[in-house]
């Protein structure tokens, strides 16, 4: 297991609208809603997944209804770990504040995205992984500097409900 990740809304949106079930950030997606792998949401990061969703330009490219959009949102939070956000170094980008807070709220957390602009130049440039890292180390199930308890908890982390 590649460890405890928070899954940018680029990663989100991607994987909802690619043709290919085998992408990177198609995988990723399926993942999170098959609760394949342990991540973390705020209530910021799902608020934020909700209005890129409902977007009229996103809308139109997903063809999602509202109830599938909250349907869709549902049972990502149902199995996602929820963590409050702590005070953190400014991101590389304000927009992205929110993402930061939840990479210092634990230091087992990883960020997957798509934003080149967060994955250099800063104190958690280490812990910043484009989609094809991700699952390429869930492929390979090569160990990381984050795991997994032998039952499956995440360590250290807070439990979902």
């Amino acid at each position: 297991m590649s460890g405890v990740v928070i899954v940018d809304t680029n990663i989100l949106v991607a994987g909802l609208l690619t043709s290919r079930q085998d992408s990177p950030v198609a995988r990723i997606v399926d993942g999170m809603l098959s609760a394949a792998f342990p991540f973390v949401v705020s209530e910021a990061l799902l608020a934020e997944y909700r209005a890129v969703l409902a977007h009229p330009a996103v809308c139109k490219l997903h063809g999602l209804s509202t109830g599938d959009r909250d349907n869709l949102l549902l049972t990502l939070a149902q199995h996602a770990i929820v963590l409050a956000p702590v005070p953190a170094p400014a991101a590389p980008d304000p927009g992205d504040q929110h993402l930061w807070e939840l990479l210092a709220a634990h230091p087992d957390t990883r960020l997957v995205t798509g934003d080149k602009l967060l994955m250099t130049g800063h104190d958690y440039a280490a812990r910043v992984v484009t989609a094809q890292v991700f699952v390429a180390e869930m492929a390979t199930g090569e160990p990381s500097n984050l795991h997994t308890g032998a039952d499956g908890d995440t360590a250290g982390l807070p439990q979902k409900d």
